[in-house]
């Protein structure tokens, strides 16, 4: 490991993240009794300009009254470059700060961008006398945003997670594709011919993997989770589960939920399986018999375990207890 250490984000379960719109009051008290890990919302793309003042009211009053449980509580504010972003932190900070946890912050193309909105919440909280401070959520979500990702990860201590926001990214990266996080024909490699009747065979690539690749590095470079953005199409859970399998298979600790529906594929995805546990926790014994006979590795069902061993199975340990705990 290098001497320089990485500190961690708080430890919260991030496999499933509900997105409400605060123009859509009558989904809030659905979204507290859902299995969704985080509510986010909503004051941005999913509310129209003439309802941004309405729901912010929404909200205010829906985080004051409404019973979340434990529910982890983030809000969507509107983008820097409107002028409903400053109004969104303070009405909502000052009125109902105490309830959230999180602050998502759109389109993220600079590390400056999230210094900001820290300095404008740093003097709430003051303000306001809240002891807990609220982390952030960012969404890289442009070329910009992708350009300096790393930089705007390691930008403030609130700094919790990143999140890929795909179909901006599309808009902004101006790829040919008017889906939201699903699969494009276009992006596909053809080989060459397989047999005499020169019959060749069409596969499908994932045209968002350089991207949920870089951000993923970025996050767990700065300890922050990395969590998988929207898939538009919620009457196919194949493809929602697909999609999330593939940013797990990643590194990513969740995904959205733009439709409750979607909620439980999230949290199955992004969940340890009982075998893997298992396995993960035969490792760590195996490993601990091992440095106890002074080795370094050793043979596990006919595979080789080392010290990275050690790393990986206590990832899948550490998310199993989180679970147990929730």
């Amino acid at each position: 490991m290098s001497f320089h250490s990485v500190t961690q984000a708080p430890a919260r379960l991030n496999r499933s993240e509900l997105a409400v719109p605060g123009s859509q009051p009558q989904m809030f008290e659905k979204a507290a009794q859902s299995g969704a890990d985080i509510v986010f919302l909503d004051l941005e793309d999913s509310v129209a300009p003439d309802d941004k003042e309405q729901a912010r009211k929404n909200i205010i009053e829906a985080l004051n009254d409404i019973d979340w449980n434990t529910k982890i509580m983030s809000l969507r504010i509107n983008g820097l470059d409107t002028h409903y972003m400053y109004r969104d932190l303070v009405d909502v900070l000052e009125q109902a700060g105490e309830r959230l946890d999180l602050i998502m912050i759109p389109k993220v193309g600079t590390a400056a961008d999230v210094y900001a909105v820290d300095m404008l919440v740093t003097q709430i909280e003051a303000a306001s006398g809240y002891r807990k401070p609220i982390g952030f959520e960012l969404i890289i979500e442009t070329a910009l945003g992708m350009q300096n990702v790393n930089e705007i990860a390691a930008a403030s201590r609130r700094n919790e997670s990143l999140h890929f926001g795909v179909a901006d990214y599309a808009a902004s990266t101006r790829a040919r594709t008017t889906t939201i996080g699903g699969v494009n024909q276009d992006y596909s490699v053809l080989t060459d011919a397989l047999d005499s009747t020169g019959a060749r065979a069409t596969h499908w690539g994932d045209m968002w993997h350089h991207a949920l690749s870089k951000l993923v590095v970025a996050a767990r470079a700065n300890g922050l989770r990395p969590v998988d953005g929207p898939f538009g199409d919620f009457s196919d859970p194949d493809g929602y589960t697909a999609a999330a399998k593939r940013a797990a298979a990643l590194g990513y600790e969740g995904k959205w939920a733009i439709h409750p529906s979607q909620i439980e594929f999230a949290n199955d995805v992004m969940s340890p399986g009982t075998e893997e546990v298992a396995r993960a926790r035969d490792i760590l014994a195996a490993m601990k018999q091992a440095a106890e006979q002074g080795r370094g590795a050793v043979s596990l069902g006919g595979r080789l375990i080392d010290y990275a061993s050690i790393r990986q199975a206590e990832v899948l340990v550490e998310k199993a207890r989180q679970l147990q705990t929730a």
